[in-house]
């Protein structure tokens, strides 16, 4: 059930309808039961293992509260760590090994049995909702928050529907609460979650899938070998599909829980104005880079161990960051490349910010070189293999110029415009909401301008959101 379909739009409306028509108890059951519901739409086994992490956790985070003696607590820290890390190392990253499964089989006369056999299916989701129970964990282990009463609270923390595919990852201490209090019915907040929605559809059906058309001429040879033009057509085009495709799904994932009365931390803010690396961090998929610092990067010692020891855990971080997003090296060099420019930038600056500073001419220079390194890294991200990886870089040094490459351009120059200044105003606002302190004549008008955008740009095809399979 894909966020950008009538039948998820259909979903949405009649659960939204039946819920407020009901009281705290039974619409946390209600949602609960929507939530598995939607999560098994792909297939239903993979609730059996989300529902074990769950109940797993309830309990051990129960005990957590109980249990005053550090070895007792300690052994049910890593009980629940043990759970949760054996499952997403299991079915994210057997696959990683399959090759290598396969080879040792045939030397032992294992021969013709289908590949089938070997593959294990990646259940939606397990990345985001294994990351929130284990920061759930490591909160209450420290006792920054009390662990739920209730399993059914629990449960709905862990598969509210609209963040649980690809997130935000929620903190515990921000979306817990709020599903053991109240709700009210608030129709300014749940106008701000329809517009929300028109804009995450904006941003994937008509940015993200008409930059897609242009990344997959690019990178499947549609326009010939690689050569300087066609990379960077290629990578652009795949940069602002990620983008558009990422930020639209958690723009509708923030709608949608508005509309049930709930509140999701923004995910992204403008990643391709950032003036460095460490800012690109700080407003990308600003769940992941947050729960790896707090979670990670902190705990590994963060900036508290001299600056050599800082570049060590900033290159770990983000090599584990690469690793989360699947099992495959090309993932794990998009991280070193991340790890290694934050490295560098923190030598460089001895460790200050660089944000909105300098002449106009000055931060502009710095956002195009901070995007041409996220550019270069995107290949790795893009490409399966290393040696598609770098064909893609060697083609940077080779000319070749053909008349599609200038209606290319000009086309994807359209859509990059749409978003980009769509960009330039929510950073001039500074604001969640786009135009919010607009009328409401004014908002209602841009929500019938990207109705009709959506209708008469939404590029003809079928693109899953990306982060889908992470």
């Amino acid at each position: 059930m894909f966020f950008d379909s009538t039948v998820y739009l259909v979903f949405l409306f009649l659960v939204t309808l039946l819920y407020w028509r009901l009281r705290l108890r039974a619409q946390n059951c209600f949602l609960l039961l929507a939530s598995y519901f939607f999560y098994g739409w792909w297939d239903w086994r993979f609730l059996l293992l989300m529902g074990t992490s769950t109940v797993v956790d309830f309990w051990v985070g129960r005990g957590l509260d109980k249990f005053t003696d550090l070895r007792r607590r300690r052994a049910l820290l890593i009980l629940s760590l043990a759970v949760n890390f054996s499952f997403l190392g299991f079915f994210k990253y057997c696959n990683f090994f399959v090759d290598s499964f396969a080879h040792l089989a045939a030397l032992l006369g294992l021969k013709g049995i289908p590949a089938s056999l070997w593959q294990i299916v990646l259940p939606p989701a397990i990345s985001f909702y294994t990351f929130q129970e284990i920061a759930y964990i490591v909160d209450v282990y420290h006792r920054k928050i009390k662990s739920a009463d209730s399993l059914v609270d629990y449960a709905l923390f862990v598969s509210l529907f609209p963040h649980l595919i690809a997130g935000p990852i929620q903190r515990p201490s921000h979306l817990l609460p709020q599903v053991q209090q109240p709700r009210v019915w608030d129709p300014a907040k749940a106008f701000d979650g329809m517009i929300l929605i028109l804009e995450g559809l904006f941003r994937k059906v008509v940015i993200a899938d008409n930059c897609a058309l242009i990344a997959n001429a690019a990178f499947s040879g549609n326009f010939g070998g690689p050569s300087f033009v066609t990379v960077v057509l290629g990578t652009v085009a795949f940069a602002w599909q990620i983008y558009g495709d990422f930020s639209g799904y958690s723009s509708i994932a923030r709608g949608s829980a508005q509309l049930l009365g709930f509140h999701f931390m923004v995910n992204f803010r403008q990643p391709y104005l950032a003036q460095s690396l460490q800012d690109f961090w700080r407003r990308w998929h600003m769940s992941l880079s947050s729960w790896l610092r707090d979670y990670l990067y902190i705990p590994l010692g963060g900036n508290r161990q001299g600056r050599a020891r800082t570049y060590v855990n900033l290159m770990l971080t983000m090599l584990l960051g690469g690793l989360w997003h699947g099992a495959n090296w090309t993932f794990v060099v998009w991280g070193g490349i991340h790890g290694a420019g934050l490295a560098v930038e923190r030598f460089l600056t001895g460790g200050s910010e660089i944000r909105d500073s300098g002449a106009f001419i000055a931060r502009w220079l710095r956002r195009c070189l901070v995007f041409a390194i996220v550019c270069v890294a995107w290949i790795f991200f893009r490409e399966p293999s290393f040696a598609g990886a770098f064909h893609q870089l060697a083609g940077l040094f080779a000319w070749e110029w053909q008349p599609v490459y200038g209606v290319a351009l000009e086309f994807l120059g359209v859509f990059v415009a749409m978003l980009f200044v769509v960009d330039l105003g929510l950073e001039s606002s500074s604001t969640e909401y786009l135009l919010a302190d607009r009328s409401l004549a004014q908002r209602v008008g841009m929500g019938v301008t990207a109705c009709a955008l959506i209708t008469l740009l939404g590029a003809n095809q079928s693109n899953a959101f990306i982060y889908f399979r992470f």
